[in-house]
């Protein structure tokens, strides 16, 4: 018995030993509804004999399902079914249905058509390092503020060698020797951001070229791409049940001869065109040109990076102003903005909550609303005690992530996210003659956000104006301040 839009798993055994199995056997599974509605998987290996295959039904009904595979006869022409219900309970992933690029192609919405601001928070160490309580607390926590997305480094990198076990990925690329116990490990993980009603946002493989002492743990910089693919695919296979938005690479520079790599790599990854696919790329680097017309690339992901006035100055005057109207449209998310707790690259001052309003505000009215992903020093390395991130020394010392989460920006993200859900966030378009601003295309509603205070009047709209550090209504007055414009007859 399985719940429509949550996992069904099932368990395959080969009937002998494979020198290769991520690499020489190919396992699909075709699913069946009584309606006549097909749906395919593919299957993963997951140590000695067993291979597995997750799919999350999109109907209720029965299913039936039916495997495939030329290498080995235990795993092809198995069959079986089984009953999908509609009990959906709270959780909106389960309740709406899978997150997609809506239709008019500027935001996310569920299944069933509910928008959905995305909200995203940064852990990129968390899966690897934190134990199952320390995991459950964050997600908690995270949940409560309003997050639904949880960006995290799903492979070793060069902020983390291996998991809190000492376990790598994969020990050896020719073949590719993935590490099935690893993978068991980070399942628990990612089922757990799913069931706090949240999407997993998996980095595939970091591609940060800078680090030249730790190139060999990126999967990016030390795989070839047949071996990059191969685990990119891998990862996919165990995860494309779960909810999940993917981030092929992290970090790296993806602009001009680099991009056709990635592109290339894209296609062999996501032969399916029905994912959520994106790209991390280093600090006020713009590649939504490179990868626009791909098919698997749905949304664009940017970082606005850990600078002051220059961040700010490229996402209000830069690519993001002017890249939003061109077809086919996407999504633009800043995925990596100033993390609070984090050092200015240039005048190694920490980035405060208001900092961060800033930036998230910058970030939300520069294109059409689609959402961002907040960050805190400390809760993205994952730190015990503080500390400076692993090959990261020019971050400053990080907090324990314990104190991390409570710091005041992620409660201020929670307003922001509030505060935009009292209009229809998703009509808005960016109006830069009014500074930090949208409306909508009708003109009934329009947001303001005044770093400085301040007023501003809309002729024909009614303007409330609240405190975006506390979600509180609010005066005009000293300190930032966000305007929301309606029609005056409500």
């Amino acid at each position: 018995m399985s719940g429509v839009w949550q996992r069904h798993e099932v368990t395959l055994t080969a009937d002998r030993d494979h020198e290769d199995p991520v690499g020489s056997v190919h396992v699909e599974v075709e699913f069946r509804h009584e309606s006549g509605t097909l749906a395919g998987a593919e299957a993963f290996w997951d140590g000695d004999r067993e291979w597995r295959v997750r799919f999350a039904p999109p109907l209720e009904g029965r299913w039936s399902w039916r495997s495939r595979c030329a290498q080995d006869a235990g795993l092809g022409g198995r069959s079986g079914e089984f009953a999908c219900t509609a009990e959906a309970g709270a959780n909106p992933l389960y309740r709406h249905g899978a997150v997609r690029v809506a239709a008019c192609g500027t935001h996310f919405e569920h299944a069933d058509g509910t928008p959905l601001f995305w909200l995203g928070d940064t852990a990129w160490n968390g899966p690897l390092k934190a134990g199952r309580a320390e995991w459950s607390r964050y997600l908690a926590d995270r949940a409560a503020k309003g997050f639904n997305a949880v960006q995290f480094v799903a492979t070793s990198w060069l902020g983390a060698a291996g998991d809190a076990a000492g376990r790598r990925t994969h020990n050896g690329a020719a073949p590719l020797r993935i590490d099935p116990v690893y993978f068991r490990r980070l399942d628990w993980y990612v089922d757990a951001i799913n069931d706090a009603g949240m999407l997993a946002a998996p980095v595939l493989a970091w591609a940060a070229a800078w680090c030249h002492g730790a190139l060999d743990l990126n999967p990016a910089t030390s795989l070839s791409d047949e071996a990059l693919i191969l685990l990119a695919r891998y990862l996919v296979c165990r995860y494309g049940a779960h909810h999940t938005a993917w981030i092929l690479a992290g970090d790296g520079d993806y602009r001009g001869a680099a991009a056709e790599r990635w592109r290339r790599v894209g296609r062999a990854v996501f032969d399916r065109g029905d994912r959520l696919v994106s790209m991390h790329p280093g600090g006020k680097m713009w590649v939504a040109e490179e990868f626009a017309n791909e098919p698997w690339f749905r949304f664009n992901g940017y970082q606005s990076g850990h600078w002051r006035e220059e961040s700010e100055r490229w996402i209000r005057e830069g690519p993001p102003t002017r890249d939003w109207a061109r077809t086919p449209r996407l999504p633009h998310i800043n995925l990596e903005f100033c993390y609070e707790g984090h050092e200015d690259f240039i005048h190694h001052r920490r980035f405060d909550a208001a900092d961060v309003r800033r930036a998230a505000w910058a970030s939300v009215l520069a294109t059409p609303p689609a959402g961002l992903s907040y960050g805190a020093h400390g809760i993205w390395s994952w730190e015990s005690e503080p500390a400076h991130p692993m090959n990261h020394p020019t971050t400053g010392v990080a907090p324990a992530w314990t104190d991390a989460l409570a710091l005041p920006g992620s409660t201020c993200m929670r307003h922001l996210k509030e505060l935009l859900a009292r209009v229809p966030w998703w009509r808005l378009r960016p109006w830069p003659e009014l500074g930090t601003a949208a409306r909508t295309v009708a003109g009934d509603c329009a947001v303001v956000y005044l770093a400085e205070g301040g007023s501003v009047s809309i002729e024909g709209l009614r303007a409330r104006c609240f405190d975006p550090a506390t979600g509180a209504p609010a005066n005009d007055g000293p300190g930032d301040r966000l305007l929301l414009f309606t029609e005056s007859k409500t």
